[in-house]
């Protein structure tokens, strides 16, 4: 088997519950006219859980200083733990639009396409990074990667 090791793997690929976590509020409506799709959730509902335990973004913050600035971390573990903290602060940037800009808009049919997109969007990033991370790979996101690996080289 080449690759990383199994466990380094599953890591990896657990990082990526962290943008998803952040994904599902964008997925409301959705989740309404398709209630199966609800069992997408339920993997980062611990974590939600947890983000609302700590504040101000503290998880991120930790998992920034706790393994990708560590350096007896294996490299595969930080890559996507840094790939998956900066899609979530995409996402962020993304709810602050929303609840400041569009939420006095109203919720209107382009505005739910647009959460519907974003949801969609970043699911699908999230499905291709976690099999890509699974099959030991580095899931390969335009910008995204490239600013991960100037970080960690």
């Amino acid at each position: 088997m080449e690759g990383p090791p199994i466990w380094q793997r599953l890591l990896g690929a657990l990082a990526y519950l962290l943008p998803l976590s952040d994904a599902l509020r964008f997925g409301q409506s959705l989740f309404d006219m398709f209630p199966l799709l609800r069992w997408v959730a339920l993997p980062a509902l611990p974590l939600v859980v947890l983000e609302q335990a700590i504040p101000f973004g503290g998880l991120v913050l930790l998992l920034f200083l706790l393994v990708v600035r560590n350096p007896k971390v294996p490299y595969p573990i930080r890559f996507n733990v840094l790939q998956a903290i900066l899609i979530d602060i995409v996402l962020v940037l993304l709810t602050l639009a929303f609840d400041t800009v569009l939420a006095p808009l109203g919720a209107g049919f382009a505005i739910r396409t647009l959460s519907n997109t974003i949801f969609l969007g970043t699911l699908l990033l999230v499905l291709f990074s976690v099999v890509q991370s699974l099959r030991g790979k580095e899931a390969d996101i335009p910008t995204v990667s490239e600013a991960v690996r100037m970080q960690l080289f």
